[in-house]
């Protein structure tokens, strides 16, 4: 039964509940470029503060952290047994410029903006894309970015591919789990979380540019044409 806090995707408090190694790596597939590319950018633009919104299980987060001990960084996710997770992580690990907090988008209103507000992989789990978008960037300090990536309607239809019998395509990028694919990316597979460069501009009035015009591009992997990683100045 899917939650109702997680229109369009599956209750992702009992994901983590029940969720191995392999599932946990599934919730933020190439986490660990992420946090590469995230640490980067962090040092290419000297921020201070840094959210990373749909952290899961910190990956991303806890690169930054310990990457840039005097940068603030806090960790927001929809799953609070995922962020308890990680708090006793970050006590066990003696990271002391992280925090973790409870954050469901499309709604975000934290009460201090950041310099950098990091989404990575969460975006097509929200119907709601142009609001989340738009408390996301409200969220960013002047002088500071968006920087996230997003399905676009070549990715949409990449995964539509699969929708008909995730069974049949389990060798499929996305397809984790085919008894959960389409409950999973409801959202993405409706066509309501679908983005495009245009779209961003239309919902913030800035154009969005390739985060690799400021970070180096890790691997061929984050050339997919369907996730693009854009960065939003303010």
């Amino acid at each position: 039964m899917t939650d109702s806090r997680y229109d369009g995707t599956i209750d992702w408090d009992r994901y983590y509940e029940d969720a191995d190694d392999e599932k946990r790596a599934e919730a933020s597939p190439s986490a660990h470029h992420a946090g590469d590319v995230l640490a980067e950018f962090v040092a290419a633009t000297d921020a201070a503060r840094v959210a990373d919104v749909g952290c899961g299980t910190g990956a991303a987060t806890f690169t930054v952290a310990e990457a840039h001990p005097d940068t603030t960084v806090v960790g927001y996710d929809a799953a609070e047994s995922v962020l308890e997770e990680n708090r006793e992580r970050a006590r066990e690990r003696d990271v002391e410029n992280v925090r973790f907090e409870h954050a469901v988008l499309p709604a975000f209103a934290p009460d201090e903006p950041f310099d950098v507000v990091f989404s990575y992989f969460t975006l097509q789990y929200v119907r709601d894309v142009a609001r989340a978008l738009t408390n996301l960037y409200a969220a960013v300090a002047p002088g500071g970015h968006l920087v996230c990536n997003y399905l676009n309607e070549a990715g949409r239809a990449y995964c539509l591919e699969a929708a008909d019998d995730p069974h049949a395509n389990t060798d499929r990028a996305f397809v984790f789990d085919p008894d959960q694919y389409t409950e999973r990316f409801a959202a993405l597979l409706d066509g309501d979380s679908v983005l495009s460069a245009e779209r961003i501009e239309h919902v913030l009035g800035v154009e969005p540019r390739s985060a690799f015009e400021v970070v180096d591009r890790p691997d061929t992997q984050w050339a997919w044409h369907h996730a693009p990683l854009v960065c939003v100045g303010k």
